[in-house]
């Protein structure tokens, strides 16, 4: 029997601490699903879907009691399944965001589609400065699942709303889980 387990661990950047996780992990015969990784102004961020044997899920916390002791933080929550959460029919969108940066993009965004149903099941955001004037820009790039019996003009209709309260550009088209 195996637990799925996602494990979420930030603290000070440093060369081999991808090494250190997952050899913790390789330790206890733990194997790493999907995971993301990002290096957040000098933080390092990981969060992970972990599949341990059962006899050893409990000890995965203890496991990294010596990255707590450097400044790391580590989590771990089991989960139910690996699977998909959606228990409805759903169609996957990638949706993309560009504009000026300001505060509250993300956040008009992601309302217009929970106002909806629609769930946000992977979103990847970024600033960059435009090549001349040095602005900053925002983008963001989200994979959704919009169930099928949602009206598309509707819900399109609401981001593209969204999208003009936050004066950015949204653009959506079809997706795979593999996107």
């Amino acid at each position: 029997m195996r637990s799925d387990i996602v494990l979420s661990l930030t603290g000070p950047d440093r060369i081999g601490i991808v090494e250190e996780v997952t050899g913790v992990l390789n330790g206890l015969r733990a194997n790493v699903g999907t995971s993301r990784m990002a290096r957040l102004g000098g933080e390092f961020s990981i969060i992970m879907l972990v599949t341990a044997p059962a006899d050893v899920a409990s000890d995965l916390s203890s496991a990294f009691d010596g990255l707590r002791g450097e400044g790391y933080t580590v989590a771990l929550r089991e989960t139910s399944s690996a699977a998909t959460s959606s228990a409805t029919a759903a169609s996957l969108y990638r949706v993309d965001v560009r504009g000026a940066d300001h505060e509250g993009i993300v956040h008009e965004i992601s309302a217009g589609l929970a106002r909806r149903g629609i769930n946000i099941e992977a979103a990847e955001t970024a600033i960059t400065e435009a090549p001349v004037s040095g602005t900053p820009l925002f983008s963001m790039s989200a994979l959704i699942a919009v169930p099928e019996k949602l009206d598309e003009s509707d819900w399109m209709s609401e981001l593209a709303d969204a999208g003009a309260r936050a004066n950015v550009d949204v653009t959506v088209s079809p997706a795979t889980q593999n996107d």
